[in-house]
């Protein structure tokens, strides 16, 4: 799908503002509400925009940690990572997963309230999914700032 200068500009206010009106949006980037309300529409079915989500503040709902835990598995095979992508998308307090390059195949992000309760999840949760030959965690002792908006 091509994305033109109109799209970008609503996209740009939707990721400002998801609540705006369709009014509202209209009116910022210069169309009437049906041809405004289309676009999003057009943008939602094409998968561009794949959901509406609340920013939550972690610590202001008793999440204090935040750590990155670099996975490696001890075995190269797709049977391996589709079990271990499976297993690890069930855990609540993981929030992204991402395969990357280098010494590990995957690189987690996981709150959680204190250490001692990170502990307890490495040992008990994520510890226990099969193929897991390595993990080592990352603490973050202090986040500069997290965007939420992508460039366009």
């Amino acid at each position: 799908m091509s994305i033109d200068k109109k799209d970008q500009e609503l996209l740009a206010h939707l990721q400002a503002n998801a609540r705006s009106s369709i009014a509202q949006l209209a009116n910022k980037v210069n169309l009437s509400d049906t041809p405004c309300l289309r676009r999003i529409k057009k943008l939602e079915s094409t998968g561009v925009i794949s959901g509406y989500h609340a920013t939550i503040e972690p610590k202001r709902i008793g999440l204090n940690v935040l750590v990155y835990a670099f996975v490696r598995l001890n075995q190269n095979s797709v049977t391996a990572a589709n079990a271990f992508e499976e297993q690890v998308e069930k855990l609540q307090h993981v929030q992204e997963c991402a395969v990357v390059s280098g010494s590990y195949d995957y690189l987690l992000k996981v709150v959680a309230t204190d250490l001692e309760a990170y502990e307890h999840f490495v040992k008990y949760k994520l510890g226990s999914i099969d193929y897991i030959a390595n993990i080592e965690s990352t603490v973050v002792l202090k986040q500069t700032f997290n965007k939420k908006q992508l460039p366009l």
